[in-house]
């Protein structure tokens, strides 16, 4: 992505941002909806006491979604315009806008993806003999229908979560810098905001963890270690080569967590 030293104007029409928005939107609603075979399988007792039918909560999350995810969405592309951060794939096939030779490069995304999947696959192996016994089990489920869900859920971790903590959060903050110096921030400032992204994204991680363990030290402290490894990648890959590069990236590690362990080891992933 452009790395300019002094502030650009934002140019792009709002029509632009807001077709790119809507998009996002939508398919981060279908992508709620989608999350939630896998979300019962590794928190049953959870949903079991749930005061609404699971269908309800579905549809109202996907609604909410629909809102939240469109119009953060749209503030992340009108403040990526002025520091280089956005979504050039999506600008180049919607709005025909001119795309940089070094912006996509999705066979890079997916071998780091897969690259960050092993790591965390790694980490947890020596991770896990320490864990607690868990307090709420998954429920128990044949390979084949942990690998459906893990591919299901796939899409909410590849969309949502880099809606959220990339195109989102991460450009807010260095926007933020940039207004305050009023010109373009070095490079440390995007790092910076790549390592407060990928933090925030292991602690939104805790409650699912404390749902399963507790939060004992350990489990924050993998919890938080194994994330902040794919928030890391997948900030980086956002940085220089734009947000669906990040989502390619973030969909393969999930991939490979998510379904193709499953399917090898027989049970659910990490």
């Amino acid at each position: 992505m452009a790395a300019a030293t002094t502030l650009p104007a934002s140019i792009t029409p709002w029509k632009h941002d807001l077709k790119i928005a809507a998009l996002l939107g939508a398919v981060s609603a279908m992508a709620v909806v989608a999350v939630f075979p896998y979300l019962v399988q590794i928190m049953p007792e959870k949903f079991e006491k749930l005061p609404v039918s699971i269908t309800v909560l579905a549809i109202a999350q996907s609604v909410q979604a629909l809102v939240m995810l469109g119009l953060m969405s749209l503030a992340g592309l009108r403040m990526g315009h002025r520091v280089g951060l956005g979504a050039p794939l999506l600008q180049h096939w919607l709005n025909r806008q001119p795309l940089e030779d070094d912006s996509p490069r999705p066979l890079q995304a997916i071998v780091i993806g897969i690259a960050v999947a092993l790591a965390i696959l790694a980490l947890s192996g020596l991770i896990d003999p320490l864990l607690p016994e868990m307090r709420n089990p998954p429920a128990e489920a044949d390979a084949a229908k942990s690998a459906l869900n893990g591919l299901l859920a796939s899409f909410y971790g590849g969309i949502v979560e880099e809606l959220q903590l990339r195109l989102f959060l991460m450009t807010l903050l260095v926007w933020l810098v940039a207004r305050l110096r009023k010109s373009m921030p070095p490079p440390a400032v995007y790092w910076a905001a790549i390592v407060i992204a990928a933090l925030l994204f292991g602690a939104g991680h805790l409650p699912v963890a404390n749902t399963i363990w507790g939060l004992d030290a350990i489990v924050v402290l993998r919890t938080l270690l194994l994330n902040a490894i794919a928030g890391l990648a997948f900030g980086w890959l956002y940085w220089k080569r734009g947000l669906e590069m990040a989502i390619v990236a973030h969909f393969s590690a999930d991939i490979v967590l998510h379904v193709v362990t499953p399917l090898v080891s027989g049970g659910a992933g990490p």
